[in-house]
């Protein structure tokens, strides 16, 4: 059996989109689950949306979600170069088109703007597209040469005939056939000599031998030129596998526009890096359980590409939030404060246990910027509503909230341990006098030192992080509060 070998063939047009870092996990996967090779290609021939630093940015998002490739620009496995231009200034484009030129499956077309820009046009998929008419398919092999020796500018087309169907065969779609009356004879080299990514793709993944080919179900128009190339040259296609379309919660196409189209707009809004893969493994995939929680050596174990969808995958930002506040539960809390540190530091001025504090947060966030609304009254109390102190589960009201904290302000201006114990039995031995529940004594305590209807911590472990002082202003802003309203 062929080992089998992927390939992630990104352009570097800048920041790494969703759907394009779930094929390269997806490629990643089908390789990884058989034990073949995942191989990263750089298609940079589109110099017009070329972008500065993009590549960077490839190789640190490849980096940072262990997405590991055998061979690359940097990791020669001797079917380089791995890169599209260099690749180019081999000359490979332009020699197996003159193959095709030879076979009569392409030709030379020596059309200028004005003739293109008078041919009809047709609307393909919402798109209006020149037809070309194959026009300079009848010159003849002397005109050919004399354009050649005069250097008129040229493309290089692909010749599919007008009658007759193409078929290939997806491993989710099964077999496509299409009329070839509906295929254009599309551009192989453009008139700057570069090929088209269309063209590039086919020779490159004929030779670095690549057996799986996956992308968007947006490349399905574009299959059946493929496979003409593919039988063209005589080569053995690849198994395609065309992804589900990934779409926002309003069945749109995910784009920009959402602010979180791209893997680092992700890890920018705090979302931990195993929890996006995770995540996006789930995008048009499904496990045999309903399990939802996979390390990326266990999406390895159990990836089967034959269970990817063909329906469109909804990207549910909540649901992702959800996954990743699992992940961040599950941390050990040396990185989970290395990660929170940031966020507390900018949030809290004051001198305050910040790890104390991160240690309250750690399972009540689901992204780290989750953590300012958790902590912010730490740094000053709010201003808050005397309504607050009112909690029928707790059976408290105004009144019986200002009593417990005018009973207790004098026994913790006399208390001098602080720490979360201390506090915690002078608080429980004033309800045991009393006869009342914890909650009847502890609400209104936690009410006026933070201000909050949800809190991280209770009363006492607050107090143990504000301090003595801090803690009894706030509860002398509270009975004042409290009598003003009454």
């Amino acid at each position: 059996m062929t080992k089998i070998r992927t390939r992630y063939a990104p352009s570097p047009t800048g920041r790494m989109h969703v759907g394009n870092l779930r094929s390269a996990l997806y490629e990643f996967l089908i390789a990884k689950h058989d034990g073949g090779e995942f191989i990263l290609r750089i298609e940079d021939t589109d110099q017009e949306r070329f972008v500065e630093g993009a590549v960077d940015i490839i190789y640190r998002t490849l980096e940072k979600t262990g997405l590991v490739h055998d061979e690359g620009p940097d990791r020669d496995g001797g079917v380089g170069p791995y890169v599209q231009s260099e690749r180019m200034k081999t000359g490979i484009y332009m020699k197996y088109a003159k193959e095709l030129i030879d076979k009569g499956e392409a030709y030379y077309c020596f059309c200028d703007k004005e003739r293109l820009a008078g041919l009809k046009t047709e609307v393909v998929e919402g798109k209006e597209i020149t037809v070309y008419d194959k026009h300079c398919l009848s010159l003849s092999r002397e005109e050919v040469e004399a354009n050649l020796a005069a250097g008129k500018p040229f493309v290089i087309r692909q010749n599919i005939p007008n009658e007759g169907t193409t078929t290939f065969r997806d491993e989710l779609y099964g077999d496509i056939t299409v009329e070839n009356a509906e295929l254009d004879d599309m551009i192989l080299i453009k008139s700057d000599g570069y090929p088209t990514y269309n063209f590039a793709n086919v020779v490159d993944d004929h030779t670095m031998n690549i057996t799986h080919v996956v992308r968007g179900n947006e490349y399905l128009s574009s299959s059946p030129k493929y496979q003409r190339l593919y039988d063209a040259f005589g080569w053995q296609s690849p198994v395609y596998i065309h992804l589900p379309l990934i779409t926002d919660e309003n069945h749109k196409k995910l784009s920009k526009r959402s602010g979180h189209s791209s893997f680092e707009d992700l890890l920018e809004q705090g979302f931990v890096t195993e929890a996006v893969v995770n995540y996006i493994a789930l995008l048009g995939w499904s496990p045999e359980d309903n399990r939802e929680i996979f390390s990326l050596e266990e999406l390895i174990r159990e990836f089967d590409y034959h269970r990817i969808s063909k329906s469109p995958a909804v990207f549910d930002i909540q649901k992702l939030r959800w996954m990743n506040g699992e992940y961040i539960k599950a941390m050990d809390f040396d990185t989970f404060y290395e990660m929170a540190e940031p966020y507390l530091k900018q949030t809290l001025k004051k001198s305050f246990d910040l790890k104390k504090i991160a240690n309250m947060v750690k399972t009540r966030i689901e992204v780290f910027p989750d953590i300012a609304s958790h902590v912010d009254f730490f740094e000053e109390l709010p201003e808050y509503d005397v309504e607050m102190y009112t909690h029928k589960k707790m059976k408290t009201s105004a009144e019986s909230s200002l009593k417990v904290l005018k009973d207790l302000l004098p026994v913790l201006e006399a208390q001098e341990d602080y720490s979360n114990d201390g506090l915690y039995q002078t608080l429980v031995k004033y309800v045991e006098e009393q006869g009342v529940k914890n909650g009847y004594v502890m609400w209104p305590i936690r009410t006026a030192l933070s201000g909050k209807q949800m809190t991280p911590a209770g009363a006492t472990e607050i107090m143990e992080v504000l301090g003595k002082e801090e803690s009894l202003i706030r509860i002398r802003k509270g009975i004042e509060l409290l009598e003003h309203a009454g």
